[in-house]
């Protein structure tokens, strides 16, 4: 299986980070989003999109959306909850991610790290629904260990990508005292550096 990626995205990351921990072989091919990698013809006849990540499967297939690869890759392992409502809410956060999450800590993280902006220069709605996500995810992992309970879920693979560098898009994690002790655990269970 080929991995097309870039490592400085918390989407692409995801799929890195699950490939790991289920020991499943790939080749990581590296694509340059910031100098147009994944504008190339070549790219664009893989993923017409125009997105990262995306893999190839063994039989030629392409897939794109990181959420939709981690779930069809993790899909038999113990990273999915046999329970069909623990598994759905496992697909709730993955959805949630997408929508709600990922649009405001990225895109915060993204223009103050790779173009150079000051915090002061964000789009305040996108602070205060990232600022929104984070008590979200606050507020659950004060009751819980995990996103969906006592163990990890690829809830935890697509959430822990953007929130454990959360900071460097201006969000700080210091009264997110649930959040901060999820991140060390997640990184530990899932096997992440």
């Amino acid at each position: 299986m080929d991995i097309y990626g870039d490592l400085n995205s918390g989407n692409c990351l995801k799929v890195k980070w699950l490939c790991d921990y289920l020991a499943r072989p790939y080749r990581w091919i590296a694509v340059d989003t910031m100098n147009g990698g994944s504008r190339t013809p070549a790219f664009l006849a893989i993923n017409p999109v125009g997105q990262v990540p995306v893999v190839v499967l063994d039989d030629g297939r392409a897939l794109a959306q990181s959420n939709a690869i981690i779930r069809y890759l993790g899909r038999d392992s113990d990273l999915v909850p046999g329970d069909a409502y623990e598994a759905a809410k496992m697909d709730e956060w993955l959805f949630w991610e997408q929508y709600s999450h990922e649009p405001y800590i990225a895109v915060c993280r993204y223009q103050m790290v790779y173009l150079g902006r000051p915090v002061s220069s964000l789009d305040p709605d996108k602070v205060t629904r990232g600022h929104a996500a984070l008590d979200r995810m606050e507020r659950q992992l004060a009751i819980t260990t995990y996103l969906v309970g006592d163990a990890p879920t690829l809830a935890d693979v697509a959430l822990l990508a953007c929130t454990r560098v959360a900071s460097e898009g201006g969000f700080d994690l210091t009264a997110c005292p649930a959040i901060r002790r999820w991140i060390v655990d997640a990184e530990r269970a899932l096997g992440v550096a």
